[in-house]
């Protein structure tokens, strides 16, 4: 964040800024991370990157970089496209 010279700053906000900072890189390398391994799976299959995705994707949520209802779903979506294309 900018400090602006005409804006008194705590202490406090200037911690939170930049506690904000970390957490939003953090979540969108783990949300990027997540779309990455989504797309390879789709591209590609197989039962043992699914389970890795699936358990990305409840890693990704109990750290509260997702959803947890959004992760129920894209493990529910996957698991259906994997499905689809194996029994094809």
């Amino acid at each position: 964040m900018v400090d602006s010279p005409t804006v008194p700053r705590s202490k406090t906000v200037l911690k939170r800024q930049r506690q904000t900072q970390v957490r939003n890189a953090r979540n969108k390398s783990a949300r990027s991370s997540l779309r990455t391994q989504e797309r390879k799976l789709r591209n590609a299959p197989s039962a043992e990157q699914l389970k890795a995705v699936q358990s990305d994707l409840d890693k990704a949520a109990a750290k509260g970089a997702i959803h947890p209802n959004k992760a129920a779903r894209k493990k529910s979506r996957l698991a259906k496209a994997a499905a689809k294309v194996g029994s094809s």
